[in-house]
């Protein structure tokens, strides 16, 4: 079956043909189930939720044409990525997803095939996960596709944050590192949600992060004032073909990383690893230590950048 392309060769296959109301229409019934009725769904100004059992969560990450997918990306998956992206930020906290909205700015001529197969695949990860989509918003683009979700979400426990490592701490990450794109791993991806809110109850783990922006940039923000990572090639958990480099700078991998207090309590967490989950792999890379005190054999990450959505090419 050929994937259909983003842009439709003629005004009756574009959203032009049908209008912003039959649109709307359009997106309520190809989320089917993903979506309750209004006033909890789509239909209102706004949704009504019921309130968080606890705190709640909130973030908010987009699909951009050309950034996150291309051609070679099939419409299913686009959709299906919007909102894992966003699941795996609720993930990093140790939470539980609630519900999404999404604002969508498109052209013209975007495909009404296209679209509906970007939505259905956004429908089976929303009742995959349990998470409704409740509403939205359509507007004008030109000459581009933007699909922006926004996920509340509510902290199944204990709160996991960026901060709280602490020199002498251990380094671990999820899965494996690289060549996302290639690979198609940035949108076949399965959001850590179990193992997040899995390590958000060891009192081992301080802090938490997605890597979706490469392991190198994304470590700075788990580094404690005063100190630096001292990570080990040899213990990256590469992706097969990948290089050392690209496993700490090609993004898009959504794994978690996270830090462990010094001591035995790190090898008790990889046993208790193994029982929960025996198919994610699970890997040491290394620990914080004093800055200017990286040892001898360890890598200097300063010579590594990971994705700058900002940096000029």
């Amino acid at each position: 079956m050929s994937t259909p392309s983003l842009f439709s060769r003629s005004a009756r296959g574009s959203v032009s043909s049908i209008g912003e109301a039959e649109l709307i229409r359009s997106i309520r019934r190809w989320l089917g189930r993903a979506s309750p009725p209004a006033p909890a769904g789509i239909g209102d100004d706004c949704a009504v939720l019921r309130p968080a059992r606890g705190r709640e969560l909130l973030t908010v990450d987009p699909v951009v044409q050309g950034v996150h997918f291309d051609a070679r990306t099939p419409a299913r998956a686009a959709g299906a990525k919007l909102l894992k992206r966003n699941l795996s930020d609720i993930a990093a906290m140790g939470g539980r997803p609630r519900a999404a909205v999404v604002a969508l700015a498109l052209d013209a001529r975007v495909s009404l095939e296209w679209l509906e197969a970007f939505y259905r695949g956004m429908s089976v990860e929303g009742r995959r996960r349990g998470v409704p989509v409740v509403g939205g918003d359509v507007t004008l683009l030109p000459g581009s596709f933007v699909a922006t979700l926004a996920l509340t979400g509510e902290a199944a426990g204990r709160i996991l944050t960026r901060a709280g490592s602490r020199v002498d701490d251990w380094i671990y990450v999820t899965g494996s590192l690289g060549r996302s794109r290639p690979t198609g791993h940035h949108y076949r991806f399965e959001p850590r949600l179990a193992e997040g809110a899995w390590l958000a109850r060891r009192r081992a783990v301080r802090a938490m992060i997605d890597v979706s922006d490469g392991l190198a940039k994304d470590l700075a923000a788990l580094t404690p004032r005063g100190a630096a990572p001292a990570v080990y090639a040899r213990w990256l958990p590469v992706r097969p073909g990948a290089t050392v480099r690209e496993a700490l700078c090609d993004g898009e991998d959504y794994e978690l990383a996270f830090s462990v207090a010094a001591g035995p309590g790190g090898a008790a967490l990889e046993r208790a690893w193994r029982r929960a989950f025996p198919r994610t792999r699970l890997s040491r890379i290394g620990r914080f230590v004093r800055a200017g005190a990286v040892p001898a054999g360890a890598l200097a990450l300063g010579g590594y950048r990971g994705y700058e959505h900002l940096r000029p090419a």
